[in-house]
């Protein structure tokens, strides 16, 4: 922990409308479904979250090099803080974790949105 910056919620909630700064939601796409997420938040799952921010991956996701203050959070701050550390290791810089995650975001009754699911047609 002491390698990696955690965010505080206080500090967190203020970056929510910052154009400057994405939520990184690292959780598994069956916990978006049942709890929700912070809004506008960016879903990484945790396990193509190297793959995405890695520019020499096929799978690279621009939106992780454009220089933004990235925030990531999991349900409960454990997996983000070592994907924190492992994303600075890489030398992505600007990088945090969210306080408590998820669940303290819900419990500090700051906003959430629905994960938005594909209609199934049938």
């Amino acid at each position: 922990m002491a390698e990696i910056e955690t965010l505080p919620m206080e500090k967190a909630k203020l970056l929510l409308d910052d154009p400057n700064s994405i939520f990184v939601d690292i959780r598994d796409i069956r916990e978006l479904e049942r709890e929700g997420m912070i809004p506008n938040a960016l879903h990484a799952p945790r396990g193509m979250l190297e793959f995405w921010v890695d520019p020499d991956s096929p799978y690279y996701k621009s939106v992780f090099g454009e220089g933004k203050r990235l925030v990531l959070y999991c349900a409960s701050a454990w997996r983000s803080a070592l994907a924190t550390q492992t994303l600075k290791r890489m030398g992505v810089p600007n990088i945090c974790h969210l306080a408590g995650g998820f669940s303290a975001w819900k419990n500090a009754q700051l906003p959430i949105v629905e994960k938005a699911s594909k209609s199934h047609s049938g």
